[in-house]
């Protein structure tokens, strides 16, 4: 999967890459905040995203979530404060609660990836909170 990462911690973005890049998938673009990020978005079209809520421009990991759900490319929030995320999760599959281990996002990103390839009857790592069922 090409993964785009929108994360404001350049340490925790930079472990992710290598996770993902570990996984057998390639990362299109970092950004660390909104502008960055709707930029990545103009020039590529990733088939996947993660994004902290709160960025450096402050919490707009929600709207980033938003232009993404919009266009259709699924993502995942990564956040310490499950709190912020609306109750719909503005159309992403889950939150990825931060601290998070390495085992548990290589479990996280195996479910996405299996889920995304239309798999079915998968088990939820407990590393990943899914989205409720749309109405």
């Amino acid at each position: 999967m090409k993964i785009m990462i929108v994360e404001d911690e350049a340490l925790l973005a930079l472990e992710l890459e290598e996770e993902v890049e570990a996984a057998g998938h390639s990362v299109i673009g970092q950004a660390m905040n909104r502008k960055k990020a709707l930029a990545i978005l103009e020039g590529q079209m990733p088939e996947f995203a993660f994004v902290d809520v709160h960025l450096t421009d402050g919490p707009t990991g929600l709207e980033v979530g938003r232009h993404l759900a919009d266009r259709g490319i699924p993502y995942v929030f990564i956040t310490g404060n499950l709190k912020r995320i609306p109750e719909d999760f503005v159309g992403a599959i889950g939150v990825i609660e931060k601290p998070y281990t390495m085992n548990g996002l290589k479990n996280a990103l195996e479910y996405i990836a299996r889920l995304l390839r239309g798999d079915i009857g998968l088990s939820v790592p407990p590393s990943i909170i899914v989205a409720p069922p749309a109405p």
